[in-house]
């Protein structure tokens, strides 16, 4: 196996090509994870890892309440099935927290803030109700809790982190928030090493070919644990050195077949792009920068064999949706034209006309 090797069977695994799943939910549970913070691209890569579904079928299954956005890894939005929420909270989010501190400080907020902050959630939204952030600010600064700066989101980060809320369906464009225990039916709580296991056995299956620290850089777990993880999953996973590197897979991986020549428009953060520490194998280090800033904002980007070869971005004029591709270098006439029934799927996903009948 070689590193080609490697991104290729990432397209295979991410469902990226050859899907096997048949909903938004089995995305959002096959691969574990999906990280969210830029919501409409988040859409998108839960839609792309699908055959013709819509933007408001896999928000329908938000409001349905099988697909929860919230906190549980890296202090980032994601989305992930609604049975696995409170335990990937459980397990995840203590570390978080505890990094946290420093920042915390800086803001003024402690336990006794967040503890109040709670007791006034718990009352403005038990039966039911929900709220956008907006509301969610304006309860705390009617108890005097300060919101300015980023004092509101860190509170609501760090009460959805302990598992008190998370985010429901969108009122209109506007998010809102509700109360975790009442928004989800109860599910069994993995705990402890069974717990390790499952995400171990969840991220190597869907993101594989994957080393260790990829897998630490993706959960944000201890390196300690992160092998403890890997210990009790690694029976169901095989093993492949390449260039000096470990690289775990699903054991039951098929034979690879060519897809040299696949080309896709993948979101801004992606999992295919974003969920490893080491992304080297996906792109040239000279074209890193245009695709992700110092900052931390990743770009939507064009990817072809597994190889990121441009960014794009759309915007929308007059009802339409407009596509710009920016290639590293001058794109080919096929490429251009798969590129173009990529935009096709993409406009019938979002529910409007390209403003270009080719795509861009």
């Amino acid at each position: 196996m070689t590193l080609k090797d490697v991104i290729q069977y990432r397209l295979l695994n991410q469902h990226i090509v050859d899907t096997q799943c048949k909903s938004p939910y089995d995305v959002v549970s096959t691969l574990g994870a999906v990280q969210a913070q830029d919501y409409l691209s988040a859409l998108w890569a839960v839609g792309l890892r699908l055959p013709e579904v819509t933007e408001a079928e896999i928000e329908q299954e938000i409001a349905d309440k099988k697909i929860l956005r919230t906190w549980p890894m890296r202090g980032t939005l994601h989305f992930v099935a609604a049975e696995d929420a409170r335990w990937m909270l459980k397990l995840l989010t203590p570390r978080i927290i505890a990094k946290s501190a420093g920042t915390y400080r800086q803001g003024e907020l402690n336990d006794q803030i967040f503890n109040r902050s709670a007791e006034l959630f718990i009352n403005a939204l038990q039966g039911g109700k929900s709220l956008t952030r907006e509301g969610m600010y304006k309860v705390l600064n009617d108890a005097d809790i300060s919101t300015i700066g980023q004092r509101g989101m860190h509170i609501l980060g760090n009460l959805a982190q302990k598992g008190l809320i998370c985010l429901g369906a969108r009122e209109g464009k506007q998010h809102t928030f509700v109360l975790l225990e009442e928004w989800l039916p109860k599910f069994n709580v993995l705990e402890g090493e069974e717990a390790l296991a499952e995400l171990a056995q969840r991220y190597f299956k869907s993101h594989g070919p994957a080393t260790l620290n990829d897998f630490v850089w993706w959960t944000g777990l201890k390196v300690a644990d992160a092998k403890v993880a890997l210990e009790m999953a690694k029976h169901n996973l095989r093993q492949e050195v390449i260039e000096e590197k470990t690289y775990w897979m699903d054991c039951n991986l098929v034979e690879n077949k060519d897809l040299t020549t696949h080309t896709c428009l993948l979101p801004a953060f992606d999992e295919f792009f974003i969920a490893y520490q080491d992304r080297s194998p996906s792109i040239e280090p000279h074209y890193f920068s245009s695709v992700a800033t110092k900052n931390g904002i990743f770009n939507p980007i064009i990817v072809r064999g597994g190889k990121v070869i441009g960014t794009w971005k759309r915007n929308f004029i007059k009802g339409k949706v407009n596509i710009e591709l920016f290639p590293f270098t001058p794109l080919s006439q096929s490429i251009t034209k798969n590129l173009s029934t990529r935009a096709n799927r993409y406009s019938r996903f979002v529910g409007k006309s390209l403003l270009n009948e080719k795509g861009f």
